[in-house]
This record gives structure tokens, sequence and C-alpha cells, in this order.
């Protein structure tokens, strides 16, 4: 067996963390979530939440990882006090990560789909355009073609390593993502509802806030930094020698949440200036966008743009999951890279195919909606809860500050990390099983 493998540089592994924080829970979701939640009063909310939960467990899970260079698995069995069984966090969090890969291969499946359309450019009524998405989803084959294709190409850059594979690819994507990003809010600018937009986006209206925002925003942060599943564990382990954990952990939510700002630049202008509601929902993406794209002054070359755009930041994100289940075959097993990813990528891709054939159900509740409901309301709060619990209360305050450092700024995210973040992740998690 070869030695671990480990990140060539500190900015290939902030470049593999940020790809693998930005996702479609930054261009799509965390849009619509603002746009229901009263626009900017929701992103002060967001910002909070970040501070308060987001970047300390952030920092946690590289910790976790950088400290014990290995797997979720074995981080958690690495720290294990007494007969607390704590590799059951390490074992969730790689299921959850399988879990959710299985759907959101299909997912991205429906982006490749869609950017392919991009190239010829949308035609027809408003009504065949936005019916696309409809037969797309009534077409068993065609969603599983897609759901292969992606699961191909992540298997492919994953089989080169983290170096040749992951850092590589995560050093031209991300680039890339940011390029074609900043195009298209350069775009936005020059369209009617760009007013409108910043005003949105800017200036807070907390009448629209309720309750259920905070608990929302605190969801959505966790979420889009990819927290609770093993990913930043693993890519923690990737690292070596003398890195400032805390400083790398500011400095990927800060891009993460860039992100998610620029795409609600790009999204909002197109809803406001064609008389749209800013909580436009889910399909958004997949119905509505198109059928403004057929519509805009060079909206052809904008929809290439923009789904070329979610494409990167959903490969990003795969190949993040993928790493955390074949990290923990070659760990917990002893097997080679190649034969773990062979392994888990057939498994996902079996898993997937329940996803990717939408008459396939549960109660009524398709199997991807179930997925993601089991894995995002309910394993990545509780995952990141008990994470923050093996930190905070079973790690000594010496050999976190040997490597967090005892700054005040690092002594106020190691405070939020044992007290705070695991009483909002606990509130998370009681609203998700409907206690209150």
């Amino acid at each position: 067996m070869s030695s671990r493998d480990h990140w060539k540089s500190k900015l290939g592994f902030i470049l593999a963390a940020v790809g693998s924080a930005v996702g479609l829970g930054n261009i799509w979701k965390f849009p619509y979530v603002v746009g229901k939640n009263g626009g900017s009063a929701f992103i002060f909310i967001y910002l909070a939440c970040v501070i308060l939960v987001g970047i300390p467990i952030l920092v946690v899970e590289i910790y976790i990882g950088k400290k014990s260079q290995l797997n979720p698995v074995g981080a958690f069995r690495f720290f294990q006090k007494g007969k607390l069984p704590f590799s059951l966090i390490g074992y969730a969090g790689v299921l959850c990560g399988i879990i959710i890969l299985s759907y959101y291969s299909v997912i991205t499946g429906w982006i490749c789909h869609y950017l392919m359309l991009s190239f010829r450019g949308f035609s027809g009524t408003e009504t065949e355009i936005s019916e696309i998405f409809t037969d797309l989803n009534a077409t068993p084959w065609l969603n599983i073609a897609w759901h292969t294709f992606v699961m191909v190409t992540v298997v492919a850059i994953i089989a080169k390593g983290v170096r040749n594979g992951i850092e590589r690819v995560s050093k031209i994507l991300m680039p890339l993502l940011g390029i074609l990003l900043l195009m298209l809010v350069c775009y936005a600018v020059t369209l009617s509802g760009m007013k409108d937009a910043w005003h949105f986006l800017t200036y807070p209206d907390f009448s629209k806030v309720t309750p259920g925002s905070f608990l929302e925003a605190l969801g959505t942060s966790f979420f889009t930094l990819s927290l609770g599943m093993g990913a930043m564990i693993t890519y923690g382990s990737y690292l070596k020698g003398n890195v400032n954990i805390t400083k790398s952990a500011v400095q990927i939510a800060s891009v993460d949440t860039l992100i998610a700002f620029l795409s609600g630049l790009v999204i909002f202008p197109i809803v406001f200036s064609n008389g749209l509601e800013p909580s436009a929902g889910p399909g958004l993406i997949f119905k509505t966008l198109p059928v403004l794209f057929s519509k805009m002054p060079g909206g052809h070359i904008v929809s290439v743009a923009f789904f070329a755009l979610v494409l990167f930041a959903a490969i990003t994100s795969a190949i993040s999951l993928i790493e955390v289940a074949v990290s923990f075959v070659v760990d917990e097993y002893k097997v080679s890279r190649m034969k773990a990813l062979v392994i888990m990528g057939t498994v996902i891709w079996l898993l997937g195919i329940l996803s990717a054939v939408s008459s396939w159900n549960v109660a009524g509740t398709s199997f991807l909606d179930l997925f993601d409901k089991i894995a995002s309301c309910y394993m990545l709060p509780l995952g990141g809860l008990c994470t923050a619990l093996v930190f905070g209360w079973a790690i000594s305050n010496e050999q976190k500050k040997s490597e967090i450092g005892s700054s005040a700024f690092s002594t106020a995210l190691l405070f939020a990390a044992k007290y705070i973040s695991p009483v909002l992740l606990l509130l998370v998690f009681l609203k998700e099983i409907g206690l209150f």
C-alpha cells in the first residue's frame, strides 16, 4: 500500500475545499431561500449563522481530519474516549455522503442535459420549454444515462488521486467558475431588474422574517459548507505541516458566501426584469429560467454560461462526496484506491438509479425527495451536533490549541464550537423531526 496522499499546496486545499462547499446549495437553494425569507434580512441572519456555526464546525472538521490523518470513521476512533462509540459518527457521515451523492448525481445529470440544450438554444412556447423538465423526469433511460455519465466523470477524476485528480481539477474548475460567475454578474448589471435586485439583496425587510427563517438560515449555512457528511474531515486528513486551520476555514466560508451572494446578483435581476416573484421556488432553474433565456437578448450565450457555472459547482461537490467513501474503504479495509473507487462508485451508481426513475417511490414520495429528506434534514444536523460535542468535550484544550492557536479569535471559535453550535444544531434537528 502507498503512503497517504496529501495536497501539493495550501492553495490546492483551499480551492478543493471551496469546490466541495460551493454547489447547488449556493446557486440554486440560497437564492430561493433568500427570496422566500425577506431578502437581505435573511442574509444578515445567514451570515450570523455562518459565524456562530458554519466557521466553528468547519474548523472542527478540518482539525479532526488533519490531526488524525484518517477518514471520518478512523478519525473519530482516533479520538475515542472510553467505551463511547465515536466511530459511529464517522460511519453516519460516510453513509450520508453516499446517500447525497446518489441523488446529487441525478440532479447534476439534469444540469448536463440543460447545458446540452443550451448550445442549440431554448425555443418554442413557454409551455413547451417548461415541459422539457417534465419530459426529462418521465424518461427513465435518459435520467439513468446522464446519472451514469456524471458518475463516470467523477470516478475518472478521483482515480487520479488527491494531487493529480482532486487538486488539479479544482485548480481548473474553480477559477473557471469564478470567471463565469463574474461574466454573468456583469450581464445582470445591464438588466432593468438590477436596481430592484440590489435593493432586495441589501435592504432588509424584517417583516417577512419568521422564527422558521432563523432555523432555515442555520440549516442552509450548514448545508452549503458541506458540513456533517465527512467531506471536510476527509479533505483535512490530506493536510500536513503548519497550516493555519482557523484562517483557512474563514477563507473557505468567505468565498463560499461570496459566491452564494453573487449567484443572487445573477438570478434576481433576471427574475425582477421579467416581473416574477423572488420566491419563485425550486423549479426556477429547470422551468422558469430556460423560458426567460429564450426571450432575452443574448439569452443563448447566457444560458450556456449559466448551466456551465452550475455544472462546475456540482461536479466539484460530487468529487468531495465520493472521496469520503473511497477514503473510508482504503483506510478501513486496506485495499487499493482503484478497487475502493470501483466498489463505492458502483454502489452509489446503483443507489442513484432509484432516484433517476421518478415513477419509483415510497408512499407517494420519490426516492430522490426521500433521500434528500433523510440526509439533509436528519443526518447532516445530527452529524454536526455529534461532531461538535466530540470536539468540545472529548478533546483537551491543549490538543486543540496546538493546532488552532490561542488568539482571541481562535478562542472565540473554540467557545462557539463547544457551547453555541451544539445548541443551535440541536434546535435545527428538533425542528426537522417535528418536535416544535
